[in-house]
């Protein structure tokens, strides 16, 4: 069933009111950004008939298993700490989220947006058709402000990218991400409301409300890790940053300087040949290839450093091994990829979780598209936790203190919603 909507943003909040009283939802936004891999502007998945809960070990396999039994649209999450099944790794950090490694959700009702158009799949779409129109929209307006705090105080985290470095002067790694999270306990949100704010304040491409049970994914994401278009890879790592100016003549001087950064660049091209690697294990020979290096794209809050890397997939390999080959995405690990993963576990004083892995769908065609988990709020209702990772990334030109502020204007958008 296909409707013609007048009042867009009106459709798309009543809709995801709706779909957040459910125990299993997703909505994924790409705010009107243009691109040339995305299938649909909005996607509103509602409702579990089927879904899968895994830990690492043999989660992919059991994916896999779960994608042959349920062809059509699923939509899911996989955690960072993957890493464990895909390479002889392990967590010990703590975690005050418990979310699982991977879950994923055949929904009952599902939406997509085009333009002005939604085509509503279901067994009964007027029925989903009249639970949004009767939605009362609820505003929280005095939600009472949250403060986050970090695990590292500022010299904490200069001191540990001073020792981070030294492993870069030894050799031991090129590059890494080093991440910190900033979080806070006994605290309750409403999260349709805070997820609202945020997409406002800091509308992205990947921006993403996901529900699972009383655990909640609100990004803001502005990277694609990994997407099928038939049989076409496409990844597309950021490694860069410069803070937006109102003044446009010195927004432009900051786009140009972080266009010829020398240490930005030379982060983005080392990802870029890392994820380059990553997708050789998934290629058709002679395949992969960068469509697009050190491109400025520009956000509401920072110009981000993006590059296009693709390939042809391998004929006979299943899109889940497409995902697990490249898995955890280079712009979060650093190179060489294992040793920098390693070492973080080192000198991070928290499990990342679902920060770092991803979130999107695989459609019927056996198409799929993946976010990075970034600028984004996690948040465990039962245990009342809230949290928020940040990370930059480390090289040897890097400057611990920059790198420090860096981490902060990531984080502005969340801390602005929550009144930090």
């Amino acid at each position: 069933m296909i409707v013609q909507v007048n009042d867009l943003q009106n459709f798309k909040l009543k809709a995801l009111q709706w779909a957040s009283s459910y125990n299993s939802a997703c909505y994924l936004d790409s705010n009107g950004f243009d691109d040339p891999y995305t299938k649909f502007d909005t996607l509103i998945a509602i409702g579990s008939k089927a879904q899968i809960k895994a830990s690492a070990g043999s989660a992919f396999s059991d994916l896999q298993n779960f994608r042959t039994d349920n062809p059509g649209w699923l939509c899911g999450f996989f955690g960072y700490d993957l890493k464990n099944e895909v390479e002889k790794l392990s967590s010990q950090n703590f975690d005050g989220l418990d979310f699982p490694d991977l879950y994923f959700f055949a929904p009952v009702h599902l939406i997509i947006i085009k333009g002005n158009q939604a085509e509503i799949m279901s067994d009964d779409p007027q029925h989903v058709l009249s639970r949004i129109d009767e939605q009362e929209l609820i505003t929280y307006d005095n939600q009472p402000s949250t403060h986050l705090k970090s695990r590292f105080t500022k010299q904490e985290y200069v001191d540990a990218v001073t020792a981070i470095q030294e492993h870069i002067t030894r050799g031991d790694i090129y590059v890494t991400n080093f991440c910190q999270e900033f979080y806070a306990d006994d605290v309750h949100i409403d999260p349709f409301s805070v997820f609202t704010q945020l997409n406002t304040v800091s509308p992205n491409p990947f921006s993403t409300f996901f529900k699972w049970n009383n655990n909640y994914i609100l990004g803001a994401s502005p990277e694609r890790f990994l997407a099928k278009r038939r049989r076409k890879l496409i990844s597309q790592p950021i490694k860069g940053t410069a803070k937006r100016h109102d003044d446009l003549e010195a927004d432009e001087l900051v786009k140009q300087e972080l266009r010829n950064h020398p240490k930005e660049l030379q982060e983005n091209v080392m990802i870029v040949d890392l994820v380059r690697n990553d997708l050789t294990k998934s290629a058709k020979q002679g395949t992969v290839a960068t469509e697009e290096l050190f491109g400025i794209h520009s956000f509401r809050q920072v110009h981000q450093m993006i590059s296009t890397v693709v390939c042809e997939l391998q004929e006979h390999l299943p899109p889940v091994q497409a995902i697990k080959n490249s898995f955890p995405m280079g712009s979060m690990t650093g190179a060489p990829k294992i040793s920098a993963m390693q070492l973080m576990e080192q000198y991070e004083r928290s499990k990342r979780g679902i920060y770092s892995g991803a979130v999107g769908y695989f459609s019927p065609d056996d198409d799929f598209d993946f976010n990075v988990v970034i600028r984004s709020l996690l948040y465990n209702a039962d245990k009342g936790y809230i949290s928020f990772h940040a990370g930059s990334a480390i090289t040897y030109h890097a400057n611990a203190e920059k790198e420090y502020e860096e981490c902060l204007l990531k984080a502005k958008a969340v801390l602005e919603v929550l009144g930090g």
